[in-house]
């Protein structure tokens, strides 16, 4: 069985300390939804990649367990440690405590399974994910927890039935399957460019953009994109309690797998009853905004949580003022 790699990214920049909401999470709106969601807690989300620095500042009391399935470290299946700094930077944008200091996820109360499928040198066994993804969609937490969201930032040219099958029976236990779209792309909106596991039609497939909303230069385009988010220059966690600004579809797949969980709390509190992962990707497909670029290339457009509060306001504002118009008929002269 073939080898996965993860998807070529950039480092821009590594900075010892920040402290500010990186633009990312601002631009997917996440803090509008805050309040009302309880910032994703309840919600654990499985992120398959390189492993977690479990003791970076910002990232602790988010990890709930993990589990080590690369040959890394001896092999020892109890040690998920980050010795790449990508899956220390996914896990930061999906789910960075908010207190002030360094950075903050889009759900930021959410827990995170991490699964280290990833050598430090960015390969990995396509045997490692596929266990990887069995793994995550029968785990039970130690209070009865289950993964609703499994976040991957990693794939290769090549169509595995295998790993198709188990990522099929992850959505069919109602999971929601985030992936990558790719960085193999030339620029061009009308060529194709596909990576898998995100090509799948079962997962949700996600592209990048900029903080302009112009397509990033390196983002795969193909028939299967559903949403994009921002992936260039993207703040977040990195080794060595430092933070890093990197780009890729990378970085714009963990904006969507956080807002994800946000969903989650707020329509199952609406409705008063579990969502299933049908439901919930046509609520999430409710939350966003085209851009103007081709289907191929954006899909349904970019993530945008406070989306359906602004039309609720437009559609509202009318009945207000017509309510202020009408006055009750007097008995009196």
């Amino acid at each position: 069985m073939s080898e996965v790699r993860l998807i070529p990214y950039r480092t821009e920049e590594v900075l010892e300390t920040t402290s500010e909401v990186p633009k990312g999470i601002e631009m997917i709106e996440a803090p509008a939804l805050w309040e009302r969601t309880e910032r994703g807690k309840g919600n654990v989300i499985a992120i398959i990649d390189t492993g977690c620095e479990a003791d970076h500042p910002d990232l602790k009391g988010r990890i709930i367990d993990g589990k080590n399935f690369t040959t890394d470290y001896d092999g020892d299946g109890a040690n998920f440690s980050d010795n790449n700094g990508h899956g220390t930077h996914v896990s930061g944008t999906v789910a960075a405590i908010e207190d002030g200091k360094g950075v903050v996820g889009a759900a930021p109360q959410a827990s995170l399974l991490v699964l280290k499928v990833l050598t430090g040198e960015g390969s990995g066994k396509m045997q490692w994910i596929i266990d990887a993804i069995d793994y995550a969609t029968n785990w039970t937490g130690p209070d009865g927890e289950k993964v609703r969201v499994i976040s991957m930032s990693l794939g290769g040219p090549t169509d595995i039935p295998e790993l198709h099958k188990v990522i099929q029976e992850a959505v069919n236990q109602e999971i929601s399957v985030v992936c990558a779209a790719g960085n193999e792309g030339d620029g061009r909106e009308e060529t194709g460019e596909y990576a898998y596991p995100g090509a799948y039609n079962e997962v949700i497939q996600v592209g990048a953009v900029d903080f302009e909303c112009n397509l990033a230069e390196f983002t795969n385009t193909n028939n299967e994109i559903d949403l994009v988010a921002p992936g260039v220059n993207i703040l977040s966690t990195y080794l060595e309690s430092k933070y890093a600004r990197l780009s890729g579809t990378s970085m714009a797949t963990p904006h969507v797998s956080g807002a994800i969980a946000l969903i989650i709390n707020l329509v199952e509190e609406q409705f008063q009853r579990r969502m299933t992962e049908a439901e919930i990707f046509a609520q999430l497909v409710k939350r966003t905004v085209p851009l103007g670029h081709s289907k191929v290339a954006e899909g349904n457009g970019l993530l945008s949580l406070a989306l359906q509060d602004k039309l609720e306001g437009l559609l509202l504002a009318p009945n207000r003022k017509q309510e202020s118009l009408v006055r009750p008929y007097s008995t009196t002269r």
